[in-house]
């Protein structure tokens, strides 16, 4: 089972060239079952709303029918994901990686990030 990144799931959507081979691979893998975070939608909503990320629409629209075009399925934050954060060494301050690490963690699902910081941290990450 398979989180993306934020970053990685704007590279599919988008059809990016960013993504790596190995992340093509994942993502098209029928077996797979794909997950995009609550955490990367708020993620995705704050940044629009400060004007640092663009969308042909309004985050709270664009974001569920690309998820469901794409056949990513939605993950809400759980408090035992919270949880995690008491044993999460802090190797870099963004909240957001740091929750989806946590959900990572909490769920035994690999996170799919070009973001070395995140491979630093002691969760299953791949590029």
């Amino acid at each position: 089972m398979i989180l993306l990144d934020t970053v990685t799931f704007l590279w599919i959507i988008t059809g990016s060239k960013k993504l790596s081979q190995k992340g093509v691979e994942l993502y098209l893998n029928k077996e797979n079952k794909i997950y995009l975070s609550s955490i990367s939608f708020w993620e995705i909503i704050v940044k629009y709303n400060l004007g640092r990320l663009p969308l042909p629409d309004k985050p709270t629209k664009y974001i569920p029918t690309q998820r469901k075009l794409h056949g990513v399925e939605s993950l809400p934050l759980e408090e035992s994901d919270v949880a995690e954060l008491e044993k999460l060494t802090k190797i870099h301050n963004d909240p957001f990686d740091h929750m989806l690490i946590c959900q990572a963690k909490a769920r035994n699902l690999t996170i799919l990030t070009p973001d070395k910081l995140i491979h630093s941290y002691s969760v299953k990450a791949t590029w």
